[in-house]
């Protein structure tokens, strides 16, 4: 070997030696399995675990909701300066630190404690105290940072609960002025807005509240636009939402500072988990398949008729839908709707719950349709898992959907997806066009622009007559299964988009 080539050698060895491993705090308020509410903690659960195997130095960080966690988590002190006190105003708050890992990884999860703020019912609520329990939580997890002396080259923040980390790290803690800062808006909708008092409970300037300032909106005081302004970049959980939080519908009241920041948002499609969601892994169905056996998924349509309490019949199909009861999944558009789908030759399974006026007049229909309807309301992971093998459609008819999971798992599962197309539906979703000749070749569903009762009938009704055809329909569901919109994909990009946020941050600093 020459000593040119041993040189070289010696100088890639001392480059990997000294390459520097990215450190993220990853904060959230919830993460699945230790807490969820929605698709904000499926993120949290996965994405960290994918960022690991990209050679990423991760920690995740989320309150402790006693009712939520139990002894299979093996919860466990964090170390020695695991215990301390946060002060909010004139409130003494105690701390504990625990600790854990995301299951099937070595990804270290922290645990804050604290009973008066985190042992309630729900995660969320309605009480007085709502953003003084958030801004707690995250004065704890900067403080238990500072303490151990963890500096990470970047803070990944989530939605209002966390959105205030980004001021703290800039303005109150010393020690994270390198820090960059990331925070994702899952759902723009929820903000985080509190009356002007708890401004001096979170310890944030008064010379940011005044009108149209950082902090205030419409005399009150909200956490996400805190974050929005402070923060060195921005994302959603999805690209077409990034555009759409810029226009007035979508913007949910800040698409002015939303607009000014533009340059700095950025679009990133949520990934799922395939152990989780696949037909072939899925333990919670009757009979597991995949593309070379999709002929089998008819037994689990069988099941699902059977377990709810439908009549089975092959050439009839089965209608799944899956959702909070609010009007942002469209339940506005579809109590209107139901008087007409209902006289369609259709069964609909339906699952979930949410505000009182559309569960009772889906108990209603229910009643007067049994044969046809059938609801239960709250939420079964197991029914949920059998809807999506045994349904032939899924219907998301959402009026708003920042990514949206469901339409995702249903397109792995060869159940062909009926969306409004917005967001992530529209991102996801490729909609089948009887008058275009192509469209069989990519096409992996059914979906509709305007969102009126005229477009959704007419779509559940193509699909339906779609459904008859079985060649075109077969090949709907293989084009559907054989995407893959893991979360290996898209951790790269967030691996980017973390590498870009941390050069930006550091050339401001310079």
């Amino acid at each position: 070997m020459s000593f040119l080539n041993l040189e070289r050698i010696k100088i890639t060895i001392f480059k990997i030696k000294n390459l520097k491993i990215m450190k993220v705090a990853f904060i959230s308020s919830e993460v699945f399995p230790f807490s969820k509410t929605g698709g904000m903690a499926d993120v949290s659960g996965a994405l960290p675990k994918e960022l690991k195997k990209l050679g990423l130095d991760v920690k995740v960080f989320t309150p402790k909701y006693k009712r939520f966690l139990n002894s299979r988590f093996n919860l466990k002190p964090a170390g020695k300066k695991n215990e301390f006190k946060i002060f909010l105003n004139e409130k003494e708050q105690s701390v504990k630190i625990f600790k854990s890992t995301l299951p099937k990884s070595t990804v270290e999860v922290f645990f804050v404690e604290n009973s008066f703020y985190f042992d309630r019912e729900k995660i969320y609520t309605d009480d007085a105290d709502e953003g003084e329990r958030f801004v707690f939580f995250q004065k704890a997890v900067l403080e238990f940072l500072r303490r151990i002396k963890w500096v990470p080259d970047l803070i990944h923040s989530n939605d209002w609960q966390t959105a205030l980390i980004p001021y703290y790290v800039k303005e109150k803690f010393g020690i994270f002025h390198s820090t960059a800062n990331l925070l994702t808006l899952h759902n723009v909708a929820y903000q985080g807005i509190f009356p002007q008092d708890v401004l001096s409970l979170a310890g944030v300037e008064k010379k940011l509240f005044f009108p149209l300032g950082p902090a205030e909106y419409y005399g009150k005081f909200n956490f996400l636009k805190m974050g929005i302004y402070f923060a060195d970049k921005i994302n959603t959980v999805s690209p077409t939402y990034a555009k759409e939080i810029l226009q007035n519908e979508q913007g949910a009241g800040l698409e002015g500072i939303l607009q000014e920041r533009a340059k700095d948002i950025v679009g990133i499609l949520n990934g799922v988990d395939y152990e989780e969601w696949s037909p072939v892994f899925d333990s919670y169905i009757v009979r597991n398949y995949d593309e070379q056996t999709l002929d089998l998924k008819i037994e689990n349509k069988k099941a699902l008729c059977k377990n709810v309490g439908l009549k089975f019949e092959e050439n009839i199909p089965v209608v799944g839908l899956i959702s909070r009861m609010v009007a942002q999944k469209g339940w506005d558009l579809l109590a209107e709707a139901l008087p007409a789908l209902l006289k369609l030759d259709v069964c609909w399974v339906f699952l979930g719950s949410g505000e009182k006026e559309y569960e009772d007049k889906l108990k209603e229909f229910a009643k007067i349709h049994p044969t046809r309807l059938k609801l239960k309301i709250g939420y079964d992971d197991e029914l949920a898992h059998q809807i999506k093998a045994g349904a032939d459609i899924f219907l998301m008819p959402s009026k708003y959907e920042p990514c949206g999971l469901n339409q995702i798992y249903s397109l792995k599962y060869g159940t062909l997806p009926v969306v409004r197309l917005t967001g992530g539906l529209a991102d996801t979703v490729i909609p089948y066009r009887r008058e275009a000749t192509h469209s069989l070749l990519n096409a992996n569903g059914f979906g509709f622009k305007e969102y009126n009762i005229v477009e959704l009938l007419k779509t559940v009704n193509f699909a339906l007559e779609t459904f008859q055809k079985k060649d075109v329909w077969h090949q709907l569901q293989l084009n559907g299964m054989s995407k893959d919109f893991s979360w290996s994909n898209s951790a790269k990009e967030y691996k980017r988009l973390y590498e870009e946020t941390i050069q930006q941050r550091r050339k401001y600093e310079t």
